[in-house]
């Protein structure tokens, strides 16, 4: 129910999605009247399963009081599925602020994480491609967030896209170690006494893309910034009709998909608010991905063994 076009973005793009997960079983949550009856303009009457849910969380809702004071949304009752064992993944276009507190309130934070992040991607220039923490979670972190932030995202890179030994790095404005703001110059001496990450010091804007690391640690205001202002390199050429790029094709939200929160009990992806049927489905497909890592259940298995 959630995004600028839905419920019928959401449900063409859970159609589309059967073809890109073919063995992955695709849940509605959301006004059942409404969603079968979109299914059945669609043609697929019987083609998903819904589960019903009376309320809707809107973009302009508070997070915090939209989730107590709506317990029966989509997003609420989706946690639910989750919590229930019934689901392994969810997924929404929704408001990103109640999905950050659903995530939080029903799933919970993995014990010794102190925040969890969104994780978002990037391009390589050698094809690869890339992980940013965070990039919206929490605009203001302090250098011990920021160490959990580099390991968060090194397991990210290695579990999920399957880079074995990833290279953090710590974005800055320059590469010294005594650059930056207070907060950087102190995340960089605790990052670099991490034993379980493979630290390769500071990087600067120029080095986004490049091969220097393939996971960039930031605070969330500027994550989010940098996130952004990628996505509108794609808008500009579009806009302008310069040749499809490969590179370039990837900065376009519709092939990304969304964003996961890491640091949960569970794996959870936040979809773009302008959401079409095509990023629906890279949604959910992002989604089965991330299941079948079992991210989370990886973090904690980090965690108890750097404890022990």
């Amino acid at each position: 129910m959630g995004g600028d076009f839905a419920p019928r973005a959401a449900v063409e793009g859970a159609l589309l999605a059967r073809s890109l997960v073919p063995t992955a079983k695709v849940i509605l949550v959301g006004q059942k009247p409404l969603l079968a009856a979109l299914l059945q303009e669609l043609g697929a009457p019987n083609a998903l399963p819904v589960v019903h849910a009376d309320d809707v969380i809107e973009m302009s809702d508070h997070p915090t009081k939209a989730f107590s004071h709506k317990p029966n949304s989509s997003i609420a009752v989706g946690f639910g599925l989750i919590k229930a064992d019934e689901a392994d993944a969810f997924c929404s276009a929704g408001n990103t602020g109640a999905m950050m507190v659903g995530a939080m309130f029903t799933l919970k934070t993995i014990d010794g994480i102190l925040r969890p992040c969104i994780a978002g991607f990037v391009p390589k220039t050698d094809g690869r491609t890339g992980v940013m923490v965070d990039v919206g979670a929490n605009a203001d972190v302090k250098p011990e967030v920021m160490v959990q932030f580099a390991e968060l995202g090194s397991l990210y890179a290695q579990h999920v896209l399957g880079i074995d030994t990833p290279k953090v790095g710590l974005m800055n404005l320059g590469e010294e170690e005594s650059k930056g703001t207070l907060l950087a110059q102190a995340a960089y001496q605790a990052i670099k006494l991490s034993p379980r990450i493979h630290f390769v010091g500071n990087i600067e804007g120029r080095d986004v893309f490049n091969d220097k690391a393939d996971v960039i640690v930031t605070d969330g205001f500027t994550g989010n910034v940098i996130l952004k202002m990628g996505e509108s390199f794609y808008d500009i050429m579009k806009e302008r009709g310069t040749p499809t790029d490969s590179f370039y094709d990837q900065l376009n939200y519709e092939e990304v998909g969304g964003s996961p929160i890491i640091g949960v009990n569970g794996s959870v992806i936040i979809g773009h608010g302008l959401s079409s049927p095509k990023a629906i489905a890279n949604m959910i497909r992002q989604s089965d991905k991330l299941a079948a890592s079992n991210l989370h259940q990886k973090v904690k298995a980090s965690l108890n063994d750097y404890t022990v």
